[in-house]
């Protein structure tokens, strides 16, 4: 029998994958990964890792007839997440904390502690298919059968070893049907609300969370036009991001938008929304999936940001393993920092990070 280390949030994706997977015939331990401290984080509202999400998953757990435990990840989620967010928002950069956390921590560390602990498999609630590829014997990553809950964006940086080690058992699933089995088998959470926010920024307030963390205050600066033209203040570069409209507190005839900003002379630089669009980009530190590496220029699908449809763009290798990427249209606020991932058809072939917009 093999056995799984599921990773279990307290909500109900992940309760009813453990149900899943027990009636699959796979022999099955629950686990919650503590993060973070809630208080250090300023929680307020729901989000994950609380005390409460700890006891929904032991509640499951006990109802499933399988064991249960939390394992101490906190030292690694400050070393892979909380300092690389801090040091990319520094840098200029609007990072996607989220995808580093699923990148080191629940496809890193947890699949490392479960292969220490004698397991075959870990397992997530998360909305992807995966499949072996019978020609290459690759490992697959696909988009869920259910386009809007569809997760492939936030996973593309998985490995070969990593998707070969890791089960999905939503991925076939929609949302409606997750709750429906969450409410036949009893589970208390199965009209649970699903964690929307960053965790470790509950109220959205990331200026105010990198005070905290690194026990300095951001520095005021000039908000200017795209010719250099002062036209107001701000109260920290890092607060602004790409596309961003309200609480600029300008006063101007037409609306204006952040289109980009400058650590080096604590700038931002705002604009009509026209300035936002662009239709090159160029992505470094890449995982690639369907195939083993980008050598030639190809046709592909492409999305900039969680849920956005897929665009149609032209793909070519660049110099250091980087990629070029020309979109079809012009898109808006591309954001350095953030990932691009690159398909064909329900494949994913690849994701990287946004390190300059052309």
């Amino acid at each position: 029998m093999k056995r799984v280390l599921i990773a279990m949030s307290g909500g109900v994706d992940s309760s009813v994958a453990a149900w899943l997977l027990c009636r699959q015939g796979y022999e099955c331990v629950g686990v919650t990964m503590k993060l973070y401290d809630n208080a250090a984080a300023g929680r307020r509202g729901h989000t994950c890792c609380s005390l409460e999400d700890v006891e929904d998953a032991r509640a499951v757990a006990r109802k499933l007839g399988i064991p249960y435990y939390v394992f101490n990840f906190t030292q690694e989620f400050d070393r892979q997440v909380l300092r690389r967010f801090a040091a990319r928002y520094a840098a200029g950069a609007t990072p996607n904390p989220c995808i580093d956390c699923n990148r080191y921590l629940k496809f890193g560390a947890l699949l490392r502690r479960a292969e220490t602990l004698g397991f075959d498999y870990i397992a997530t609630g998360h909305y992807v298919r995966r499949l072996r590829d019978g020609h290459s014997g690759r490992w697959l990553l696909r988009t869920a059968a259910d386009a809007d809950r569809d997760q492939s964006y936030v996973l593309a940086s998985m490995t070969q070893e990593q998707l070969a080690r890791t089960l999905f058992p939503l991925g076939d699933l929609t949302k409606p049907q997750v709750r429906q089995i969450a409410a036949e088998a009893g589970f208390l959470n199965a009209r649970k609300h699903d964690s929307q926010d960053i965790c470790f920024v509950p109220d959205g307030d990331y200026g105010a969370f990198l005070e905290r963390y690194t026990g300095a205050p951001l520095s005021p600066g000039d908000i200017v036009d795209r010719e250099g033209r002062v036209l107001g203040r701000h109260r920290g570069a890092a607060r602004y991001t790409t596309g961003q409209r309200r609480g600029l507190g300008l006063s101007a005839g037409a609306p204006l938008y952040v289109c980009g900003k400058s650590m080096e002379h604590n700038t931002v630089t705002v604009g009509p929304e026209a300035a936002l669009y662009a239709g090159r980009l160029l992505a470094e530190d890449w995982t690639w999936g369907a195939i083993p590496a980008l050598t030639e220029p190809r046709r592909v699908l492409a999305r900039t940001r969680y849920r956005q449809p897929l665009q149609w763009a032209a793909a070519a290798p660049a110099a250091e393993g980087r990629v070029l990427l020309r979109f079809d249209s012009p898109q808006r606020a591309i954001t350095p920092g953030q990932a691009v991932v690159l398909y064909q058809e329900d494949m994913v072939l690849g994701g990287g990070t946004i390190c300059r917009v052309l």
